[in-house]
């Protein structure tokens, strides 16, 4: 087994997005740092609802996935489908745009903790243009290992493998694989899971620090960084003295040239401009909007 070692550090930096939620970006803060598939990765997380009561109103995306995983709060999703989808503590949703989607996540509380991540997977040229759909993901479709160090780990997307015990996730079949986990690591503890090789892989870490790849190797990997890693078919993490949780994400690169204006992520210019003319005109889902 090669076990992969951190080769970039990415830390989150403050920003703010829909009608003025504040989070924290790591991938995608600059569109050279990106992790194909993944376009961006954005944690909120806040007890004060200033900084998350204005929710992201109706907005359009086309050619990628989103997928929201929530730890804490309740949020509404909404779309011109007519989907809704309660997004509470320990759910997700996964929503492919397509071809065009609008849609809306707006929270359902008033007071309290709102903690999240929303996470961009881009799609293959192929399939830019399919038609959208929605996936809304309960907590209790989410699979709960406890492993016998005491870790949890939670399978979102792929297929966990500890120590031979294969578990699916709920998300499956998809052009670029994905795996995502959410990791529960006690202090001192170590976490080791196969990675695909060729696929391109990162760790988020969200509370406490831990080493990724030999604990001799570099610095801890601190909160709210991302951490991507060199190829190889393991990861091996370990956790610092105050533990630590983090994601666990990789996916099949799609190697085709991006371009993003805001929403919409296609493979050329032209693209983008009939994407913003499509929104423009009511045609970006094909319907009328």
């Amino acid at each position: 087994m090669t076990t992969r070692t951190l080769q970039q550090v990415i830390s989150a930096l403050p920003t703010s997005d829909g009608a003025g939620v504040k989070l924290l970006r790591s991938l995608g803060q600059a569109q050279t740092l990106r992790l194909d598939p993944f376009l961006m990765l954005d944690e909120f997380s806040s007890m004060n609802a200033d900084d998350y009561i204005a929710g992201f109103p109706a907005h359009p995306h086309r050619g990628f996935e989103t997928v929201t995983y929530m730890l804490d709060g309740h949020m509404l999703h909404q779309d011109h489908l007519g989907n809704k989808g309660d997004l509470k503590s320990g759910g997700a949703q996964w929503m492919t745009a397509g071809r065009g989607i609008i849609h809306s996540e707006m929270p359902q509380q008033e007071s309290g903790r709102l903690r999240g991540f929303q996470l961009w997977i881009n799609l293959p040229a192929i399939e830019k243009m399919k038609p959208a759909s929605y996936q809304d993901i309960q907590p209790e479709e989410i699979p709960l290992l406890n492993l016998q160090n005491g870790a949890q780990l939670k399978v979102i997307a792929g297929t966990a493998n500890i120590d031979g015990q294969v578990t699916p996730g709920p998300i499956q079949g998809l052009s670029t694989e994905p795996l995502f986990l959410d990791v529960h690591l006690p202090a001192g503890e170590h976490f080791v899971h196969p990675i695909s090789q060729g696929h391109n892989a990162f760790v988020y870490i969200y509370e406490g620090l831990a080493d990724v790849g030999s604990i001799t190797e570099i610095d801890p990997l601190v909160t709210h960084a991302v951490g991507v890693l060199s190829d190889g078919d393991q990861l091996e993490v370990h956790a610092g003295q105050g533990g630590a949780n983090f994601l666990v994400l990789a996916g099949k690169p799609i190697g085709e040239p991006i371009v993003q204006s805001g929403p919409f992520v296609m493979n050329t210019r032209d693209e983008i401009e009939q994407a913003i003319a499509d929104y423009r005109n009511g045609q970006l889902t094909g319907v009328s909007n």
